[in-house]
């Protein structure tokens, strides 16, 4: 419930309420009062896709702004004398190319002002009658140029210079498509190549991975190759039914699934991309930090046929360790779903072990409590598992260093030895310091 307060009185007023009774409500809409003080702008899922709504200090609904099949994102400008509200929104050719849109204040003439082709970032002149338009996508670079406030083009003021980018011999990422593990959906994810790529040679396959409720792995911004491949990997970042952006009923799907979906999802990608001759799916690893240390571990645990090694950095190990504004918006009270709670538990599935684990945590992470760390250990040794373990002492919520993550992948999917990466041409992984990766928060 969005609310008044008289700050004399105390008494409190409801203005909008919001529910959705199959999971949860986003606790954090966007909530744009107007300068007149009187109005302001609301974002609602209420009909399963997020759009704005013109409300008055009252909470009387003046219009219904945005009526869209598709998520909108964000207010970038009103125009209060013209009565025009300038926003952005998933109605590109893919939900993850976000475009300009002009609406009038009581939600009639809504017009896209940008190329659906490509992802948009745009900046508005103060005056409202120009902006800045950066158009990119995953494998084309970013051009900016100036157009007028109806989206027609000015001039050309930047433009990529990608010589270098093909002198090095570099491969642009693929975006490709899979079922996801119910079958049904259609999920994306994006597939990095080495530069010396040959599709008669078998690689082995790294996912790279958070899978966080809300969150996205294919981003239509332009990206270069993982590094990682010159070692002579395939990495692969993989969206699941936790992504952000393609609606409330889409995102439903993890509702008290935490640990499974998501999982099932990267499963499915795998899947998909090991029918491709030149994938080997014998040497498939996983790694990631936070939420996507959880999954990693999770995807070992629990299809120990595809995945043989994992690297899990600051993990949940189990959702009854952590913090409730997170976990009981997407899990309920754990005396109500105890079996949802069982059922995301890392623990539960110690005795699948079959590949490599190695397992980071920071002794001072603040965010996900060492005791996740340790109370995985203690249930493998428990049955009696092989695994390894790296500490950083003091450290906080980070991630394994780099290199030494390398060096475990190297070892457990390419039988490193001293001398094999200069015989196969490439240069061996720097043995300088190693330093840890400070890892995003979960988000809340």
């Amino acid at each position: 419930e969005l609310c008044a307060a008289d700050a004399a009185s105390g008494r409190v007023r409801v203005l909008v309420p919001e529910q959705w009774l199959a999971s949860w409500t986003e606790n954090r809409p966007t909530c744009h009062w107007l300068s007149d003080g009187r109005r302001f702008i609301w974002a609602s899922e209420r009909t399963g896709w997020k759009n704005f709504y013109l409300y008055d200090r009252a909470g009387t609904l003046l219009a219904t702004l945005t009526a869209h099949p598709f998520e909108v994102v964000d207010v970038v400008r009103v125009d209060e004398q013209a009565g025009l509200l300038y926003y952005t929104a998933r109605s590109g050719d893919h939900p993850a190319k976000l475009q300009l849109h002009r609406v009038s204040l009581d939600g009639r003439g809504d017009v896209r002002l940008t190329d659906p082709a490509f992802h948009h970032t745009v900046d508005m002149a103060p005056d409202g009658r120009h902006f800045i338009d950066v158009a990119q996508t995953h494998d084309i670079p970013p051009v900016t140029c100036l157009r007028d406030a109806n989206g027609r083009w000015i001039a050309e003021l930047a433009r990529s210079d990608t010589t270098r980018f093909y002198q090095l011999g570099l491969r642009p990422v693929e975006r490709f498509s899979f079922k996801a593990g119910d079958g049904v959906t259609e999920l994306d994810g994006l597939l990095h190549f080495p530069s010396d790529f040959n599709p008669r040679r078998r690689y082995p396959l790294l996912i790279d991975v958070y899978a966080g409720p809300g969150t996205v792995a294919v981003r239509e911004t332009f990206t270069l190759p993982d590094p990682l491949t010159e070692l002579g990997f395939l990495v692969a970042r993989l969206d699941a039914r936790s992504a952000s952006g393609r609606g409330k009923r889409f995102l439903d799907a993890i509702y008290q699934k935490l640990g499974q979906v998501e999982v099932d999802d990267q499963a499915a990608g795998v899947r998909a991309l090991g029918k491709r001759r030149y994938v080997d799916r014998s040497r498939v690893g996983i790694f990631g930090t936070s939420y996507g240390g959880t999954v990693s571990a999770l995807c070992l645990l629990r299809y120990p046929e595809l995945f043989q090694a994992a690297c899990a950095s600051s993990a949940v190990t189990d959702f009854r360790n952590y913090d409730t504004i997170y976990t009981e918006r997407y899990m309920g009270l754990p005396q109500e779903a105890p079996a949802a709670y069982e059922a995301a538990s890392v623990l539960r599935y110690v005795t699948n072990l079959q590949g490599r684990l190695l397992i980071w945590f920071g002794t001072g992470d603040n965010n996900v409590h060492p005791a996740n760390a340790l109370q995985l250990i203690q249930a493998l040794q428990k049955v009696g598992k092989s695994f390894e373990v790296q500490v950083g002492p003091d450290q906080g919520h980070t991630s394994i260093p780099r290199d030494r993550m390398i060096e475990f992948f190297l070892e457990s999917l390419m039988d490193f030895r001293p001398g094999r990466l200069e015989r196969m041409g490439k240069r061996a992984p720097a043995s300088g310091p190693l330093k840890p990766v400070r890892a995003p928060r979960q988000q809340e």
